[in-house]
């Protein structure tokens, strides 16, 4: 889709009122009118309390259906609520992503008693006792269902570990004891073998599991009518796995299933190994890019900026990027925290939304705010959203030859399309000149963003200077 924008629509700060579906529905038109062509929607299935954003997946099974949990609705309502939400957003032809929970488990409803060895957490290769008794949280029955869509019922040989021992009350890293037992490989190299994260450890090996997990994956497209997938924790699951599950999604529902993955690693070689390990059969977030504005704003003037695109998927693999300025997890107070500071925010966003390349997608928390509090930054991303919706195509020229005063071009499709933004770190006032093109010659553009500059007069040459103040964006557009 051209000029296609993504949404998060949660931060990890949201009420526990159950209301959240309720205000996307109630949302959708708004977001349509702002140019979003996707919504990325929070875990939607019951987690281990009411309380849970969703990352504590306790049954995938149970969309708010169910009393399991000590509540019937998840934090963000009902399964209804839910259906009725993503209807809407359909009437606005928005695409709407699930994220998928499918390395762990958390609240399991008993203990059971097996072997297992602790390993040290630093190298999980590295085992540090015997093989010895433990009881661990891996009965799943999920009594409240009752059998209703799945029958199917987890227990410890289904798992690869644990992070507790209920019978010691002692923490660590566990692996279990069993039959052709150990970590899952075609995970991440960190940490020895990044397998485990959390919870109770999905066994993406068993045959049992992968079916049960792709026959969730149908039903849950199918019962929601959803458009994608918003992969969590991929490079803590076995890579052969993600690439399968894609695989049979697609058999059923076609080729223009979405799935964009999270490996949250600032690594070019790695995320490129990772796309090549599952045959391009998802995007990724641009976590390089992500951790690029974060140095840009931390250091201020002494980056730079021609660096921002380097080592970033949206230069090196630009089909399969998705480009984004902070999410959940790097926002702060967050386990992954590093969230760009406030005055780089206008700055990231103009990277993401007036650049040719990537699939950009938006911050709930950068938009809406954060924990009820209105967030400063709305009115610039609209901004910059009405000149991706209106201006922002053609080609790209980047006016990379400054450190510190950076301009991109947009080269537009017709006389009235096109733009340029400038983005400084400096602290002076600055200006730049940028070739737009001899057909303009004569056109006025205009500042669109309140710096209260005077309009330019492209020359003879097709040539215009385009100011910007210190540590600030303009962005430039021919004046109707």
């Amino acid at each position: 889709m051209e000029n296609g924008v993504m949404i998060q629509y949660f931060e990890w700060n949201l009420p526990n009122d159950g209301k959240h579906w309720k205000r996307l529905k109630e949302d959708a038109k708004h977001l349509s009118e702002i140019g979003v062509t996707g919504v990325w929607i929070p875990p939607a299935y019951k987690g281990t309390s009411q309380f849970d954003v969703g990352y504590g997946a306790y049954d995938l099974w149970d969309l708010g259906e169910f009393d399991q949990k000590g509540t019937v609705r998840t934090k963000y309502g009902t399964k209804q609520e839910l259906i009725e939400a993503i209807e809407e957003l359909h009437k606005y032809d928005i695409d709407v992503y699930l994220d998928a929970v499918l390395n762990h488990k958390g609240g399991a409803d008993e203990t059971e008693t097996f072997l297992a060895i602790e390993v040290d957490p630093e190298n999980r290769n590295v085992e540090i006792s015997a093989p010895f008794d433990i009881d661990g949280w891996t009965k799943f029955t999920f009594p409240g269902r009752n059998d209703k869509y799945s029958a199917f019922k987890w227990n410890f040989t289904l798992f690869d570990g644990v992070d507790y021992d209920n019978r010691t009350g002692k923490n660590g890293i566990y692996k279990i004891v069993g039959d052709n037992k150990n970590w899952d490989q075609g995970v991440d190299s960190e940490l020895g073998n990044y397998d485990y994260l959390m919870n109770a450890d999905i066994d993406f090996s068993h045959p049992e599991v992968r079916e049960e997990i792709i026959r969730w994956g149908k039903w849950v497209v199918n019962e929601l009518k959803i458009d994608g997938f918003r992969m969590d924790a991929v490079k803590h699951i076995n890579d052969e796995f993600m690439a399968e599950f894609l695989t049979r999604i697609r058999e059923t529902y076609g080729e223009d299933f979405y799935s964009v993955g999270e490996y949250w690693r600032n690594d070019l070689g790695k995320l490129k190994e990772y796309l090549n390990n599952v045959g391009y059969e998802t995007d990724l977030f641009d976590v390089g890019l992500h951790f690029n504005m974060f140095e840009a704003s931390k250091n201020r003037r002494d980056y730079d900026l021609r660096r921002i695109f380097d080592n970033t998927i949206v230069a090196a693999s630009p089909l399969e990027a998705v480009t984004f300025v902070d999410n959940h997890d790097s926002q702060r107070g967050s386990a992954l925290e590093s969230q760009i500071e406030d005055w780089f925010v206008p700055h990231a966003y103009a990277l993401i939304l007036l650049a040719k390349d990537g699939y950009p997608c938006l911050f709930y928390g950068n938009y809406y705010g954060v924990g009820g509090e209105k967030s400063p930054h709305q009115w610039i991303i609209d901004k910059l959203l009405e000149v991706r919706k209106n201006n922002a195509y053609g080609d790209q020229i980047n006016y990379f030859d400054n450190p510190n005063v950076v301009a991109i071009h947009r080269t537009g499709k017709d006389e009235w399309t096109g733009c340029v933004a400038v983005l400084s770190n400096a602290d002076y006032d600055s200006e730049i000149q940028v070739e737009v093109g001899r057909e303009r010659a004569g056109q006025i553009w205009q500042e669109v963003t309140g710096s209260g500059f005077e309009d330019v007069v492209i020359n003879e040459e097709g040539k215009g200077d385009f100011r910007v103040k210190a540590e600030k964006i303009a962005v430039w557009v021919r004046k109707n």
